[in-house]
């Protein structure tokens, strides 16, 4: 197992991370924006605000890049390639979009359950196709090649 690529994690992670903000504004803030508004309603706030926007812009960035870092760690067992691509973002999906609205969105009952069952699977599509998005652009660090071998046994090569 190699090193990291941590230049190819960011990249790929920004283009990730661009690719769940544009599939994040058409889930949450075109197909499901009037049931955001109306249940913001309910909790007594008038809906996102520009600020908040931002912010989940930048979210969407920073879990890109964490998606990737995900996919180039797991790269060395399971394989280059979309299958693992996919594992890393189902890994991300759980820790970032699953037990979080569980815990806040439905367990508390802030938000109806089918808000949360909506947002949670439109967070999965989200994250898988980011998470591909952003490993086809990862590559491995290229390795230095091995020196040539002498042919000689028992003899130390000469430098």
């Amino acid at each position: 197992m190699g090193k990291i690529n941590i230049g190819r994690v960011v990249l790929g992670g920004v283009v990730a991370g661009i690719v769940l903000d544009i599939l994040g504004f058409l889930v949450d803030g075109v197909w499901l924006a009037p049931r955001w508004a109306a249940e913001m309603k309910n909790l007594g706030h008038s809906g996102f605000s520009t600020g908040q926007m931002v912010w989940f812009n930048l979210f969407g960035i920073a879990l890109g890049i964490l998606a990737v870092w995900v996919y180039a760690a797991i790269r060395p067992r399971l394989g280059a390639g979309v299958k693992t691509a996919t594992c890393a973002g189902v890994v991300m999906w759980i820790a970032s979009a699953l037990l979080p609205n569980l815990s806040m969105m439905w367990a508390m009952s802030l938000f109806s359950r089918h808000l949360t069952l909506y947002t949670t699977l439109g967070a999965l599509v989200e994250m898988v196709v980011g998470t591909i998005a952003g490993a086809a652009l990862y590559q491995e660090p290229q390795m230095a090649p091995a020196p040539a071998a002498t042919g000689k046994v028992g003899q130390a090569a000469q430098v």
